[in-house]
């Protein structure tokens, strides 16, 4: 039981502590990026991140962060962690994604199926300053766009929508009763109508390919795609090296005891219902999976659970939860399990999550004790592809990862004084703009310094998997 003090000040306090952050961090002050000289070298930073992670994977990482600017700054938290830590930050505190680009939004079905859009990745959640994940946010937006050859004037007019639809929505969610913030969603079926209005028809085709594609994506998919029957047993069929089975990697009886202790001990997460629903299902197969880009490294693993016979089967992942990359710089967090502090921050942040989300800490199938968080493997999961996505596009996506940020963001922290410290002009739009542009610049020269150490032979990438 929490036995913390909660505070609760007035409005008008509230939009007074708003309104002073501005003498912490004065609006300006949001377009400085930190000192460009005297940083970390960023691949010092990606070598000591690989140090705790898969080493056979760690070639794969680099070949997928080699790929763009944009590539390489989904995989480099840590490095604007470091840049972040060296600004002055406005006092203001949310429950923070800590990695909220463009690429870590996107579709899933909610318990009620429905079909909703929101921040989908948390592996860096933490509380922190605001500002942080609006900056991280802004800074894709413009890495996005120059990726997508759009001109200078293009991606200022994306990156503004962006900053003044997340400003705007604050501002709304400030005047809301607690209990409206708290059940505001996106609902993609509620606002599709309003989503395509502004889009071509080119872009309206793909976008609801891109949907529908989504409502497919459930457990009966991911068995048909990742599985096969052999000798009346289903089990995965190994697409090395991103899909390597359990069986071709260790002794499978001494695995497989590990990961169903963790799947027993993980049940204890959960709610009463949930916890009921699990005991139904036994544990059939394993194997580990590559994800992402960031990630790639961490250890990952999908499960093939069945229920009462062998067409009753769902397929969870059991991911590695490791130190946020904020915790040197915002604070440690108040869980000494990652993985619960992953899904503390997820069910915080999100206005509605996976049915199975929950953690444990348990010795692995390499004897090490870690923390996984466990979540469905595909729940009608979709993201739009943002390379593909024309100025219009992009702008109206941008626009709903802003609205989503700042719901979240709404949740968590004094939403009020938020809002009162950016104001009703566009000035942090303006300051927050610049910013994207000055860190863009520098994250591309941080990519071209990746490309160089793999083409000197000093880092190993394995491409285009």
């Amino acid at each position: 039981m929490s036995t913390r003090t909660v505070e609760h000040p007035t409005r008008e306090e509230r939009v007074r502590r708003g309104k002073a952050a501005r003498t912490v961090l004065p609006l300006e002050a949001l377009a400085d990026a930190g000192p460009a000289e005297g940083r970390p070298d960023p691949l010092d930073l990606l070598e000591q991140q690989a140090t705790l992670r898969v080493p056979e994977l760690i070639p794969l990482r680099y070949g997928r962060m080699s790929e763009s600017a944009f590539a390489f700054y989904r995989g480099s938290a840590l490095v604007m962690a470091h840049d972040l830590a060296k600004t002055p930050d406005s006092g203001l505190r949310a429950q923070i994604c800590g990695d909220a680009h463009l690429s870590n939004f996107g579709v899933f079905g909610s318990p009620e199926r429905r079909l909703l859009f929101d921040a989908n990745d948390f592996d860096e959640t933490l509380p922190g300053p605001f500002e942080w994940d609006v900056k991280r946010l802004l800074a894709s937006i413009e890495l996005a766009g120059r990726g997508n050859d759009y001109h200078r004037k293009e991606r200022r007019g994306v990156v503004l929508r962006a900053a003044r639809a997340y400003r705007e929505a604050v501002r709304e969610f400030a005047r809301l009763p607690t209990l409206a913030v708290w059940y505001a969603h996106a609902s993609i079926d509620d606002m599709m109508d309003d989503l395509l209005t502004a889009l071509p028809e080119r872009s309206v085709r793909r976008t609801r390919a891109t949907l529908s594609k989504a409502r497919s994506r459930d457990q009966l998919k991911a068995v048909e795609k990742l599985t096969r029957l052999v000798d009346g047993r289903r089990q995965f069929v190994a697409d090395p090296p991103l899909l390597v089975p359990l069986r071709d990697l260790m002794d499978v009886d001494h695995a497989t005891e590990r990961m169903h202790a963790l799947l027993v001990a993980y049940r204890a997460s959960l709610h009463d219902d949930r916890r009921h629903l699990l005991e139904q299902y036994r544990l059939v197969d394993m194997a580990r999976k590559v994800v992402g880009v960031g990630s790639v490294g961490t250890r990952a693993w999908i499960l093939l659970l069945q229920g009462t016979d062998e067409d009753d089967l769902i397929v969870l992942q059991a991911k590695e939860a490791q130190a946020s990359v904020l915790e040197d710089f915002a604070g440690a967090s108040d869980y000494g399990n990652h993985a619960q502090r992953v899904v503390a921050g997820q069910r915080l942040m999100q206005a509605a999550s996976d049915i199975f989300l929950g953690w444990q800490r348990q010795v692995g199938v390499d004897d090490v004790e870690r923390d996984f968080y466990v979540r469905q493997l595909r729940d009608w999961k979709g993201s739009l592809p943002v390379e593909q996505m024309i100025p219009a596009g992009m702008t109206r996506y941008a626009e709903l990862c802003a609205w989503s940020l700042a719901r979240a963001h709404s949740r968590s922290g004094d939403r009020v004084a938020i809002g009162a410290y950016l104001g009703s002009s566009e000035r942090a739009d303006e300051a927050l703009a610049d910013y994207a542009v000055t860190y863009a610049d520098r994250i591309e020269g941080d990519h071209a310094r990746l490309v160089e150490a793999i083409d000197s032979g000093r880092l190993t990438a394995v491409k285009g998997v």
